[in-house]
């Protein structure tokens, strides 16, 4: 048996589905650009071929080399492919019944007077928080208070004094070691 013949049987026997190898299109921009895509119509995927890896073709609007206009609304996602006059056809088509949903939606917004009602009334509940109140007006004293007690200083600055002098002990014997009776005996003479 021949090893491709095995392995074939070696998938059939797995479950493995053979992968089937997909043919990319490829059409040039004006400027000489490779764009690469499965096939050029609306809804597929879209990238710019370079030398190193493919990108997404960002979005706008470009014109091929057989003069056909590419609009690309998400990245990398073909929105539509056609001429130029009827890609702008579509687009004031669109346009014209975007205004047309803009128009019945400033007509559907105006208040009933239940939702008046209900304004008046959380107005009013924000109002009455914002005022103020007497209880507010004692803890805000206290507050100030206590502000004015922690920024005093807690002590006299210390000054320095360069006439006192420190005592020195000089412990002459032993000083990384403890001390014997001796060693005390005579740190006390030289002390006095």
């Amino acid at each position: 048996m021949k090893p491709m013949e095995m392995l074939k049987e070696i998938k059939t026997l797995l479950g493995v589905e053979e992968t089937k190898e997909v043919s990319l299109a490829q059409m040039k921009l004006e400027n000489g650009t490779v764009l690469e895509a499965e096939s050029f119509e609306a809804g597929q995927e879209v990238f710019i071929v370079t030398e190193d890896e493919k990108v997404a073709l960002p979005v706008g609007e470009y014109e091929l080399e057989d003069g056909m206009k590419l609009t690309v609304v998400e990245e990398g996602i073909i929105e539509s492919i056609g001429q130029a006059d009827e890609v702008k056809e579509d687009e004031a088509e669109e346009e014209a019944e975007v205004e047309a949903d803009e128009d019945e939606k400033v007509e559907a917004e105006y208040a009933t007077k239940e939702e008046l009602a209900e304004v008046k009334s959380m107005i009013e509940e924000i109002k009455a928080m914002l005022e103020p109140k007497e209880d507010l007006s004692k803890e805000v004293k206290e507050d100030e208070l206590l502000k004015e007690e922690l920024s005093a200083p807690a002590s006299e600055p210390l000054k320095h004094n360069p006439e006192a002098k420190e005592k020195q002990s000089l412990n002459l014997y032993g000083q990384k070691r403890p001390q014997t009776t001796m060693d005390r005996v005579l740190n006390k003479i030289i002390n006095n």
